[in-house]
Formats: C-alpha cells, sequence, structure tokens
C-alpha cells in the first residue's frame, strides 16, 4: 500500500469532501491502482455506480493541490472554469440561453477535454460536454429525468457516434453524475468516454489536442 502516514493529512487538507473512495485511492501507489477498462466503464455506468469512479493516486493528489489553488485564487472552480475553459459570451451564473432547448443551439454548448480525468485504461479518452441551459433532474435522486436523457442520448449520438461512422457506438459511454457527486455544481455538465479515436477527430470535437502523459 500507499504511505499510509500522510494519508489523514491529506484527507484533513483535502479542497472538497473526499469519498471512500478517494480516500481508498489515496492509500495505494499508483502501481497498485487498477485503471478503469472499457468494460468496468460500461459495467459502472449501466449499473449507475458512478460514486466507484476514481483517479489515479498520484492524479488525485495533483488535482487536489491544484484545486486549492485555483480555489485560492480564483475563490471557486465555477469561476476558474467561466474564465479560463467556456465561451466569455454565457457571462455569469444563471445563464440566459439562446434556447431551452438543452443543445438546440451550438452556442449553448462547449464540448472539451477533461483536463483532469479518471483513471482510465491506455486509449480511452474523458470528455465533457458543457451546457448553458439547465437539464432537468430529478429534485428526489438527483439523476436525469427521462426527457433529459433522451435529449442527452441524441446529442451524444448526433455529436460523437455518427462522426465516426459503423461501429461508432461501441467506441462511446456518457454519463452524467447525479447531483451529489458533482465536484462543479453550478455549471451543467455531463461526460463521454470514448475509445480509440485519433487525436484529428478529438481536436475537431473539443477544439483541443490531447496532452498525451501531460498534467
Amino acid at each position: 500500500m500507499g504511505d499510509q502516514s500522510s494519508l489523514p493529512q491529506a484527507v484533513e487538507d483535502a479542497p472538497f469532501p473526499l469519498t471512500e473512495v478517494d480516500k481508498w485511492v489515496l492509500s495505494q501507489t499508483d502501481e497498485e491502482f487498477k485503471m478503469h477498462d472499457w468494460e468496468d466503464l460500461k459495467h459502472i455506468i449501466e449499473t449507475n455506480d458512478l460514486a466507484v469512479l476514481k483517479r489515479k493516486p498520484s492524479d488525485l493528489r495533483r488535482y487536489m493541490a491544484w484545486t486549492a489553488e485555483i480555489k485560492a485564487q480564483y475563490g471557486s472552480m465555477t469561476q476558474y472554469i467561466l474564465q479560463h475553459r467556456l465561451p466569455k459570451s454565457w457571462g455569469q451564473p444563471p445563464f440566459t440561453p439562446e434556447s431551452e432547448v438543452p443543445f438546440a443551439a451550438a452556442s449553448d454548448y462547449k464540448v472539451l477535454l477533461n483536463d483532469w480525468p479518471y483513471g482510465l485504461a491506455p486509449g480511452i479518452t474523458h470528455i465533457v460536454v458543457w451546457s448553458r441551459t439547465p437539464i432537468s433532474t430529478d429534485p428526489d435522486s438527483g439523476d436525469l429525468t427521462p426527457e433529459s436523457r433522451a435529449r442527452v442520448e441524441r446529442f451524444v449520438k448526433e455529436y460523437f457516434v455518427d462522426a465516426l461512422g459503423p461501429g461508432g457506438e461501441d467506441q462511446v459511454l456518457w454519463f452524467k453524475n447525479w447531483v451529489a457527486l458533482q465536484s462543479v455544481r453550478t455549471l451543467e455538465h455531463f461526460h463521454v468516454m470514448v475509445r480509440d479515436v485519433d487525436d484529428d477527430v478529438l481536436e475537431r470535437w473539443t477544439g483541443e489536442r490531447p496532452r498525451r502523459g501531460e498534467q
């Protein structure tokens, strides 16, 4: 196992509430950590067991340190994302979207690579779709309503799956964290995982080229 002596301090200093999964990850070394492969991701998403998604130990520690710095500099993760990742035209929340229907207007969504992806096996890329238009969730469960799920499904198919051609449906997974699991709750977003997609396609989708092996 990893360095257990530093774990209590890491938990105490965390810039956001750590889940039990996070604490378990921090007790490991990168060598002990098992990356999420495609079948694992499919099972997690199909069973809606999203709380088990985790970052590599070294990435989680770096993410915690980075988050603390960002909050100290910008006041919140939301402000950093608004200033550096999302269109300036969106302004500050509450937003005024061009359309009240999610994904109906291209100016109301932004597709970006995830700066801090989960611990994924080689060949899998983590993308985030940000929406200026609210995506309705069930107030009790925090999960998507059936109508919202259908809208996201349609967007994912048209934007990602269809662009990959025949067999594209086997290269794309998506999920939206329940409200309780979201690290940036004030900005609407959902996650897309793609596998074996070349960098040119990723850049066409996101306007960004993956930084392989960098952070």
